[in-house]
């Protein structure tokens, strides 16, 4: 799975409007999987460990939901991969595809697919089927908006793909942070990522919150909304990036950028309200938004092509890192570097603050130069997803 496809499921997750079924569409993106037709096929150990201490384990509810590659579908407790269908929705409306914990360490059966596992503390979560294509969706939540049927709910996710054996997964804040989470990939080698420091959810309420600018995202006690999704909710300023945008734009009219991929060293001006670039291609920029450099999209949209996509990602990286106007040689992997200055992403920064390895996923291009809370195993024989302590 290329870093690009992780992005694009990061970024179509976090652009998601509310009735859109974001995270099994963007599966399909990721192509991976196969249709099993609703017969249960030997899975992945996935063990869920409840070490949350605020809730116990009859207040947990696991959700494994994502698509196969060609259906939307869920997980059932006993691995069973079966397709979303209208007839899913209850009296109430909504589809209850809750797996319960069986203690404070439940192991279940992963089939081939790509999505999420979302944990929910307290109450069930409320996905709804929809009809899409034909055929059925799911609408996720999405606790950003206070309409949401979720919104009451404290909720959060990992996302992860499983195929052929391998495993890519990642706990994420790209939308929101809410539950601690932390995963171990067992296979080739043993790994770990996302545990928290302790005290550390706190920290971040704390950190966000003391930011004026930043100050509205925090939801009482139950979640962080990523600043992208403030911008919708009215909870974040759409300009606040602006002056930093223009320094960017400012520095580069007199002095070459320089971006290294895969591909080589792309050398680039600004002129006008495009940054072009020559080197093994020419691309270009138009001028970003704040929506765009936190969605890393619109403008610093990253299309899997080799080219303009690997300079994009680099770029949405130094804008929401705050290290592109001081550093022309692009990317910049020296973390000491990151999240300077007021107008910084101040969310990403106390994300990454909080964990014990120092990597979050934050933002959509976060992965680059390895700071994301990412591990993948060609071999894989066992994932663990851990609630750790809210305390």
């Amino acid at each position: 799975m290329s870093s690009v496809s992780r992005r694009t499921l990061f970024r179509g997750a976090a652009a998601a409007a509310v009735a859109v079924p974001a995270a099994g569409l963007v599966a399909q993106q990721a192509s991976a999987g196969r249709l099993f037709n609703g017969q249960a096929a030997a899975g992945l150990s996935l063990k869920i460990v409840n070490n949350s201490g605020a809730y116990d384990n009859g207040s947990v509810h696991i959700y494994i939901v994502g698509n196969d590659g060609k259906n939307q579908c869920h997980v059932t407790p006993d691995g069973e991969l079966k397709p979303v269908q209208m007839s899913d929705n209850g009296s109430d409306g909504y589809t209850d595809y809750a797996i319960p914990l069986t203690g404070n360490e439940t192991t279940l059966s992963l089939p081939e697919m790509s999505g999420r596992i979302y944990v929910a503390c307290g109450e069930k979560l409320k996905f709804k089927a929809v009809e899409a294509d034909g055929g059925a969706a799911l609408a996720y939540p999405a606790a950003w908006v206070e309409s949401d049927p979720n919104y009451p709910i404290v909720h959060d996710c990992a996302e992860f793909t499983y195929k052929g054996g391998a495993m890519y997964c990642n706990t994420t804040m790209v939308d929101m942070f809410s539950v601690p989470l932390a995963i171990g990939l067992k296979g080739a080698k043993d790994q770990t990522t996302g545990t928290l420091k302790q005290g550390a959810r706190a920290k971040i309420f704390e950190s966000v919150r003391s930011v004026e600018a930043f100050s509205k995202l925090v939801i009482d006690d139950k979640r962080v909304i990523a600043p992208g999704h403030g911008i919708g909710a009215g909870l974040f300023a759409d300009d606040y990036f602006a002056p930093y945008i223009d320094e960017v734009w400012a520095a580069y009219q007199s002095k070459d950028l320089k971006v290294t991929t895969n591909a080589g060293t792309f050398t680039g001006r600004v002129s006008g309200d495009k940054l072009s670039f020559t080197g093994p291609g020419e691309v270009s920029f138009g001028k970003p938004s704040t929506k765009d450099v936190l969605f890393c999209d619109g403008a610093l949209a990253a299309p899997n092509d080799g080219t303009t996509g690997p300079v994009a990602a680099i770029l949405g990286a130094a804008f929401n890192r705050t290290t592109l106007a001081a550093t022309p040689d692009q990317p910049t992997t020296d973390p000491a570097a990151f999240y300077k200055g007021d107008i910084t992403h101040h969310y990403a920064k106390a994300m990454h603050a909080a964990t014990e390895d120092g990597k979050a996923y934050g933002f959509a291009f976060d992965d680059v130069a390895g700071f994301a809370s990412y591990i993948e195993d060609s071999a894989a024989t066992e994932l663990k997803l851990t609630l750790t302590p809210f305390e």
